[in-house]
């Protein structure tokens, strides 16, 4: 019986390294214009958001491109046009931490200008990559409580509510793409403890369970990207 399971568990992990190989270095790119001719990325001034940003500039998408510093925004506006002419670029000055509510009745309240900035735009690529953690690894308790609800109000309410903003477009035209950005903190083992609440938001990131809904779509998919695999 021991070495049965060993055996499953071994097979479990090949299958693994197998689609990691697959979807890593042999699975053909995929054509992103397919999905729409627009896309949103939200926390796009820094990192992994402006590297998407350009990505999906050179694929020949145009940019609605979220954050909460002007100069960064017109920095990394100025930069993909000057690399990419032919990209049509918009930029909104949203701050996640201090406007996104959850003390709202509406789900997409607080982010109303996103809402507004993709109005009659075909948005097919929606990259939530915006997230915060701690300014230094400290145990639960040690963490101040304004830290940590700023932290869920831009991880996870901000994550689902720009969602819940752009899926309804998605889902009238039938196709689209999801990515959110995860982190390696939310599939460590056994635990995080000194980043517990950057963690558990990093974790809620609710990708595998918007898929079932909308499988029959012609072209959706929904992903969740930890650092080490950023895929669409």
């Amino acid at each position: 019986l021991v070495a049965f399971l060993g055996f499953l568990s071994l097979l479990s992990c090949s299958i693994s390294l197998l689609k990691w190989v697959y979807s890593t270095f042999l699975r053909q790119p995929r054509n992103l214009e397919q999905y729409g001719s627009w896309a949103l990325v939200t926390g796009a001034t820094d990192g992994i958001g402006k590297a998407f940003a350009r990505q999906l500039a050179q694929e020949g998408l145009n940019l609605i491109l979220v954050g909460r510093n002007p100069t960064k925004l017109d920095t990394v506006s100025s930069e993909i046009l000057a690399e990419f002419p032919d990209t049509k670029v918009k930029v909104v000055l949203f701050d996640f931490a201090s406007k996104v509510s959850s003390s709202s009745s509406s789900a997409t309240a607080g982010v109303e200008p996103i809402q507004e900035a993709t109005k009659g735009l075909d948005v097919g690529v929606l990259i939530n990559n915006v997230g915060i953690t701690y300014p230094s690894a400290k145990f639960f308790h040690e963490v101040e409580e304004n830290v940590w609800m700023e932290m869920v109000r831009v991880n996870l309410e901000g994550t689902t509510r720009v969602t819940k903003a752009v899926l309804p477009g998605m889902v009238r035209r039938r196709r689209g793409a999801i990515v959110n950005v995860g982190s390696g903190a939310a599939v460590v083992v056994p635990s995080h403890p000194l980043f517990t609440i950057y963690a558990a938001t990093k974790a809620s990131h609710h990708c595998p369970s918007l898929r079932p809904p909308w499988c029959s779509l012609q072209k959706k998919k929904t992903t969740e990207a930890p650092p080490s695999s950023i895929i669409i």
